[in-house]
């Protein structure tokens, strides 16, 4: 068999057979997918020997950058004493005993049982089954209905995405009934004058007002992340998170916690909740809970669902053949253990995290930009057709993908969401990273402009 060692051959090959997720499939068939060959550190190559800075960590979650040998070995270490078995004939295996010791450890308190899955969408949507199941043993079978938020995401299981606030998603066979989804904290569109303690308050009055539409006896849980990532790393105003969890408690309804995102690190805190001070009663994990190396997500679940569930719950007819995976518990005690020996959560707290944003603020005096925003390892910089109002381009969406290509080819990856240019680069970026990322970024503003003669 001849060897193949043409990019145009891989794309034919991929486009006989592949349906890859969230795409335009005509248009990849005809264009050709980017053939991703190797990754090493915070960059990823091409088959075309392309090499690109990868300021999104891969989907958000390669926080310890790639050519990690120390994850590569646990994996292979664990598969070869126990590649695989399954958590439902009552068995367990050794990594997944301690990876649990060690996350109720590491959550906030109150969070001490963990639901294995293998991806954030599978976690969010065993949250849906457990919220229902725990209000049904209360007594209380008619608290479903859960509320979340406009450009919230959650996942992209049937369920899930009902749960999240994708228009798009919707239309697309996932807006099961029972979710229902308030305006989210999204100052640059929603604050206009006022103060950030008004928009705090008006933002967090949304929920109230929803839960008092639809009856507290109706409404089960009340779901976030505390910032919204793929929504375009929306941050909320300083109390807001705190006041949606006042209302969940006065209400008596479940309050939970997506950091599938935001979890390990990325925001300089294990988890955002430790620095909002939330206590959830309930937390969705993934993404940097590996790395991205191997699937594996999380939940946590809280003492007052997890006692009802396992006092009076009987068998909970719910899994996945992968669940508590050995080599995914493996590879991700490895990866907890490298971000604390090179205290990667105080890098970014204290150092790359505020340089990050220092470097960034300069581009909010570009023609294009509306706002520029960050924290931790976390940025977006919106882009606007007039930055009085913000005027926005018509149609949304446009704009961000020509800039998001011209970044692309000169060299580095970001996402466009709608019109904003999205970064979420390992935690291990340093400050010439940083440097680069933003001249980069800056060129594909220019060339942007250029393109549409601003």
């Amino acid at each position: 068999m001849t060897a193949i060692t043409r990019t145009q051959d891989w794309q034919q090959i991929d486009a006989r057979h592949h349906l890859a997720p969230f795409t335009d499939y005509a248009a990849l068939r005809k264009n050709g997918a980017r053939v991703i060959t190797q990754a090493d550190g915070h960059y990823i190559t091409d088959s075309d020997g392309h090499r690109i800075l990868d300021a999104m960590a891969g989907l958000w979650c390669v926080n310890v950058g790639y050519g990690r040998q120390q994850l590569v070995d646990a994996a292979s270490q664990q598969m070869a004493v126990l590649p695989y078995y399954n958590n439902f004939f009552k068995t367990t295996n050794q990594p997944i005993a301690v990876l649990s010791e060690r996350l109720a450890a590491l959550t906030p308190e109150g969070l001490n049982n963990v639901f294995y899955a293998n991806s954030g969408s599978e976690a969010n949507d065993t949250i849906i089954r457990m919220v229902r199941h725990f209000w049904a043993l209360q007594g209380q079978p008619e608290k479903r209905v859960i509320i979340g938020r406009e450009y919230g995401y959650h996942g992209s299981t049937i369920l899930s995405a009902s749960m999240g606030g994708m228009v798009g998603m919707h239309q697309q066979a996932a807006n099961e009934p029972g979710f229902v989804h308030i305006k989210p904290p999204y100052g640059f569109l929603h604050q206009g004058n006022m103060s950030e303690a008004d928009f705090a308050a008006t933002a967090a009055s949304w929920l109230e007002d929803k839960i008092i539409e639809i009856g507290a006896d109706k409404v089960a849980a009340f779901i976030a992340e505390p910032i919204q990532g793929a929504g375009g790393v929306i941050i909320p105003p300083a109390g807001y998170l705190n006041m949606v969890e006042a209302i969940c408690r006065a209400h008596d309804i479940l309050f939970i916690v997506d950091e599938v995102i935001t979890g390990f690190g990325r925001t300089g805190h294990w988890f955002a909740s430790d620095y909002y001070r939330l206590k959830p009663d309930m937390m969705t994990l993934a993404k940097g809970l590996t790395s991205g190396y191997v699937p594996m997500s999380a939940v946590m679940v809280g003492d007052r669902v997890a006692d009802k569930l396992i006092a009076d719950g009987g068998e909970f007819y719910h899994g996945f053949t992968y669940s508590g995976h050995p080599v995914a518990a493996a590879v991700a005690l490895a990866n907890l253990q490298i971000i604390e020996d090179e205290k990667l959560i105080e890098r970014v707290r204290d150092d790359t995290g505020p340089y990050l944003a220092a470097a960034l603020a300069p581009l909010a005096d570009h023609p294009l930009v509306g706002e520029v925003r960050s924290f931790g390892m976390l940025a977006a910089i919106e882009l606007v057709k007039d930055k009085a109002g913000p005027v926005l381009f018509d149609p949304v969406g446009d704009v961000g993908v020509i800039c998001r290509d011209h970044a692309i080819a000169g060299g580095m990856m970001m996402r466009a969401v709608r019109d904003g240019m999205i970064m979420s680069p390992p935690l291990t970026f340093g400050r010439a990273d940083i440097d680069e990322a933003v001249r980069i970024a800056t060129m594909a503003l220019d060339k942007t402009a250029a393109d549409l003669r601003i």
